[in-house]
């Protein structure tokens, strides 16, 4: 791989410093390399591209533009958007896509988030390395070597139509409801408005402004330090819930009536289970840092429950292999058949309002029945060799079950714990659950000494 597009290709998606790390040049060799490995250089088709609010969006996005045009094929430009507005437009417009954004990351940061036609992920192994290589001599080129655009671009109004298309997805009905929604300055400043202001709900909104220089917090509610604010004001307005969405709006995170936070495996639980009611015996995926208590539910509804490594596209790839009609992961992504195989924070939060709006309950209420242990959280530890010290626990928990579905899992009876090397960093990431907190308290320092010694 090329020495400039080495620091800035991911597993998932591409991200890094703009433009010291990811420049105008990169992307729109990427763009030329997408249009040939989606198949729609030379007349052969059109891409969907969309861009958030940060400051470097606009000539990344128009850059990457300018490369799928220069393979001879159109752009549908939507403008700003949350990413699941992204993958909503390639489902709908049955092509390919390209989203401009760094999600969470610093403002400094940018990147693209890509996917086939019908929203179908592109990761490393799935044509990003690919892309990559052919893009590694595009940027070699003399600028008088550069072709210059020739395809169309078209620019789409689509908010309506990913509004329309949620809503029919997820419709609430029932009582009034006080919400409070962080955006964090992020994209869901600019879709919270044009979904939830459709419903009989009395909006309360935090840091709705678009500003990619996330003047308030970081916009990454995996975060709970970024989520004070929400808690506090859903307390001082006594409000029903509240709702945090990271920058590019694909993740949701809750907060019930009294300011906890729902953990994202009991959102997971509730979603799957409103789909059983509607699919009984449908499949539903968890990934391997979900609760337990999410198969547990998944099979006593009726449900399978499938397990999956952490990753968007490994999961969308598992959904489409199963057929499964829904899946969740820890950190807040959940993923809809419905929707195109896609993850979409904003279509978990119209489940949770509308079983909420059923009901006389509160959050906390609700969610009692999906909550049944105690969880870490993931807790991060830098070493120097994360293999050498997986292994060295497997050895250690020799006469616990194990599994390697994603890092090491070993399991017992009243708790299990999970540990994963970070793609990008020298990290060890550790999650325990135990029946209570004492056993989980006592599994999780018992790792971590293992790990830090």
């Amino acid at each position: 791989m090329h020495a400039r597009l080495r620091p800035v290709v991911k597993a998932y998606d591409v991200r890094g410093r703009v433009p010291d790390q990811l420049d105008t040049t990169i992307a729109r060799a990427l763009g030329e390399a997408f249009a040939d490995e989606v198949g729609i250089a030379d007349g052969r088709g059109r891409a969907v591209v969309g861009r958030d609010m940060r400051a470097s969006s606009p000539d990344v996005v128009r850059a990457v533009a300018d490369g799928i045009r220069s393979r001879g094929a159109d752009v549908v430009d939507i403008g700003l958007a949350s990413t699941d507005m992204l993958y909503c437009a390639s489902g709908v417009l049955d092509v390919p896509g390209i989203m401009v954004t760094a999600s969470h990351n610093p403002a400094a940061d940018n990147g693209l988030k890509l996917c086939r036609a019908g929203a179908r992920p592109i990761g490393l192994s799935t044509g990003l390395a690919a892309m990559a290589e052919a893009a590694g001599p595009l940027l070699e080129r003399e600028e008088s070597a550069v072709p210059a655009p020739v395809g169309t671009v078209e620019t789409l109004e689509f908010l309506t139509t990913y509004a329309d298309t949620l809503l029919r997805l997820a419709p609430v009905e029932g009582r009034r409801l006080k919400v409070v929604v962080d955006a964090g300055n992020g994209m869901a400043g600019h879709t919270v408005p044009a979904v939830l202001g459709r419903l009989d709900l009395e909006v309360i909104g935090l840091y709705l402004e678009l500003d990619g220089t996330f003047p308030n917090h970081e916009a990454n509610p995996l975060d709970h330090t970024t989520l004070v604010d929400l808690q506090a004001a859903v307390r001082e307005h006594g409000a029903d819930l509240g709702l945090a969405f990271d920058g590019d709006a694909d993740r949701c995170f809750v907060i019930d009536e009294h300011g906890d936070v729902v953990a994202p495996s009991a959102i997971t639980a509730l979603v799957a289970s409103r789909h059983l009611l509607l699919e009984p015996g449908a499949t539903i995926l968890h990934n391997v840092i979900c609760s337990r208590a999410v198969p547990e539910i998944v099979t006593e509804r009726g449900g399978v429950p499938v397990r999956t490594p952490v990753g968007h596209s490994l999961i969308k790839a598992e959904m489409a292999r199963t057929g499964a009609v829904f899946g969740g992961e820890h950190s807040g992504h959940f993923y809809f058949r419905e929707f195109y195989l896609a993850d979409s924070g904003m279509l978990a939060a119209l489940h949770v309002l509308a079983a909420l709006a059923e009901t006389d309950s509160t959050v906390s209420a609700l969610m009692a029945e999906y909550s049944r242990y105690s969880a870490s959280g993931e807790i991060n530890s830098r070493v120097d060799d994360a293999d050498a010290v997986i292994e060295r626990l497997v050895r250690s928990y020799a006469d616990h079950e194990q599994d390697r579905l994603d890092g090491l899992t070993v399991i017992a009876a009243d708790w299990w714990f999970n540990v994963r090397a970070s793609n990008t960093e020298p990290l060890l990431r550790l999650n325990v659950e135990g029946a209570d907190e004492a056993t989980m308290g006592r599994v999780r320092d018992e790792v971590l000494a293992a790990i830090r010694s």
